[in-house]
């Protein structure tokens, strides 16, 4: 294959507001699901990238723009699963499975039953080679809030993922951060909804924190690899699609796949090496201990 055929796809418009969207949608999906890895929020990415639906149809309903409805559906059941969670004996996974079920199943009603010319097929798998000026610019303010906001407030954030109550006891308003992580969840689904969709877009939000959390040991590597990672991805799903005239979003899901299935298998290959040689260094230990 010549230079001018691998350089084709940068060659057209669809295909540069594609690689566009990637570089601006990749890194707070990235930045965001290292805290949804350690949080064990990961059905609740899930969760609200589905419950944004009935809000995405009834904003087309009411003429307002589609983020406002993605918005105030995504932070209606993130509110709602927290107050559920913590006035109910029922666990917080039930309890997201039944609030995303329930407003997806509301959602998927209202998009059967209303007939129009307007096809909201992007709603749900995405749009990537019909983006435009106004989708990237959207795209572009989420992203750049969202990231500041992640970037900014790391170490807080992390603290209180691993314990909230010392994040409480040192001072930190954990209600605010609680809702803000919720918030910029909400966010993200939004920067998202043209893209990859409401369906795959709990890939970018899971997929490249739990890569990373399998390739280093430190939250602050985590984060950089993470971004790396999806955003790698992306380019690469986004280039091979127009090669295989494949779906964007469903080829940058499966480049992610693979690069977990392969951090995977060089985690357990090291596992399993370090683990052979402790068993090997163990006579030898012993009988140090003992001549001591």
């Amino acid at each position: 294959m010549s230079l001018e055929q691998l350089l084709l796809p940068f060659q057209f418009p669809f295909m540069q507001n594609a690689f566009w969207i990637v570089l601006m949608v990749g890194p707070p999906t990235a930045l965001l699901s290292c805290f949804l890895v350690l949080k064990g929020w990961a059905l609740m990415g899930d969760a609200v990238s589905h419950a944004t639906l009935p809000g995405v149809v009834l904003a087309w309903v009411l003429n307002i723009p589609l983020i406002v409805g993605a918005f105030v559906a995504g932070m209606t059941c993130a509110l709602l699963t927290g107050y559920l969670s913590h006035n109910s004996r029922v666990k917080q996974d039930t309890v997201m499975g039944v609030v995303f079920s329930g407003m997806f199943g509301v959602g998927i009603i209202l998009y059967t039953s209303i007939h129009t010319n307007e096809h909201l097929d992007h709603v749900l798998f995405g749009n990537m080679l019909g983006i435009g000026g106004q989708d990237l610019l959207t795209s572009g303010i989420i992203a750049l809030v969202v990231s500041g906001l992640l970037l900014l407030k790391w170490k807080d954030l992390l603290l209180h993922a691993f314990d909230p109550a010392q994040a409480q006891a040192s001072g930190l308003n954990t209600g605010l951060l609680h809702y803000g992580l919720l918030a910029s969840l909400s966010l993200t689904i939004v920067a998202t909804l043209t893209s990859v969709g409401l369906i795959l877009a709990v890939a970018l939000l899971v997929t490249p924190g739990a890569i990373a959390f399998l390739l280093v040991r430190s939250f602050g590597r985590m984060l950089v690899v993470s971004v790396a990672v999806c955003v790698s991805a992306m380019l690469i799903g986004t280039y091979l699609s127009f090669f295989l005239d494949s779906a964007p979003a469903a080829t940058i899901v499966l480049v992610l796949t693979a690069i977990f299935i392969a951090a995977f298998v060089n985690r357990l290959r090291t596992t399993r090496r370090h683990s052979r040689r402790a068993r090997k260094d163990a006579p030898v230990m012993l009988a140090r201990t003992a001549a001591e």
